[in-house]
């Protein structure tokens, strides 16, 4: 951990321990399937699909037309924003703001322009993002389920790439689907959004971040979690479990600079989680239940 991200993360922790993330205004949430089964951490290439496995549960991604799959940290975040601005205005018609820079300042991310520039590749994933087409399917041998789901039916940004600041004439909007939705305003994840942004800069560390919130918060005895099956599970990037695994662990110091009170050990072989506070206090509607129960966090 190089010395300005050990800076950003005392600095997010000290915050975090002296206000909630409620009365901080911090209180977000995310996308209970985006956090059992998460998106590409680098770029899949020009591939037909996308998939990730979560004990019976499978998230399959495929991209829109002329479109690559959403990958890395950008989608993410946008992800926590609109699920968090559903929940908050129990609205599918959602304002991102006058400006690309108003929006991206939410996102803890600075505006800078190029071809490698935020605004390049945050447009670029939040075109892959509201294109995509998404499908959840739960299978065992007594019960088949599927949801097709796609994040956006209506989606109209008006931002000035070269001129971030400028309000534009027209707001932008997105309109999110029904059942996208439904989805995410009947079972949102709670999440502290001063540590997504503490933490962008990996998405790995924000799956881990998002999981361990969700799953800490329902978690009664200590439970163990082969490496191999959390490989399953997030680390679709890593062609070795080995390299995962110590790319897990030094995600895990980070997550635990700003949530102290996270409890867990890595002996050999697996992860081992004991029960503590969740990051973030779940709200009611979050226990896991039917299609997106968490069938491989106990294994």
């Amino acid at each position: 951990m190089n010395p300005e991200n050990k800076a950003d993360l005392i600095r997010a922790a000290k915050e975090i321990q002296a206000e909630g993330a409620k009365d901080a205004g911090a209180l977000s949430f995310m996308a209970r399937m985006l956090v059992l089964a998460t998106l590409p951490h680098s770029n899949p290439g020009r591939v037909p699909q996308f998939s990730r496995k979560n004990g019976h549960f499978k998230l399959v991604v495929q991209p829109g037309p002329d479109m690559g799959i959403p990958y890395g940290s950008y989608p993410r975040l946008v992800l926590a924003w609109l699920t968090s601005e559903a929940v908050r205005t129990k609205s599918p018609e959602l304002e991102l703001g006058d400006s690309l820079t108003a929006f991206m300042d939410e996102l803890g991310l600075t505006p800078t322009g190029g071809r490698w520039g935020t605004i390049t590749r945050l447009r670029e994933q939040m075109k892959r993002l509201f294109s995509a087409r998404i499908s959840a399917v739960r299978e065992d041998e007594d019960r088949f389920q599927f949801s097709a789901l796609q994040i956006a039916s209506e989606v109209d940004l008006w931002w000035d790439p070269k001129r971030p600041d400028q309000a534009a004439v027209f707001g932008s909007t997105v309109r999110l689907t029904e059942p996208f939705f439904e989805e995410i305003v009947r079972r949102p994840v709670p999440v502290d959004m001063r540590a997504l942004r503490t933490l962008k800069k990996s998405p790995l560390g924000l799956d881990l971040y998002t999981w361990l919130t969700y799953r800490l918060s329902y978690l009664k005895d200590p439970t163990e979690i082969s490496w191999r099956d959390l490989h399953t599970q997030f680390g679709a990037d890593y062609n070795r479990v080995r390299d995962f695994t110590q790319k897990v662990k030094r995600e895990l110091n980070k997550i635990s600079t700003v949530w102290p009170e996270l409890r867990y050990e890595t002996p050999r072989g697996r992860l081992r989680l004991y029960p503590c506070p969740p990051h973030v206090d779940r709200v009611e509607s979050a226990a896991p239940e039917d299609l997106l129960d968490d069938p491989g966090a106990g294994s």
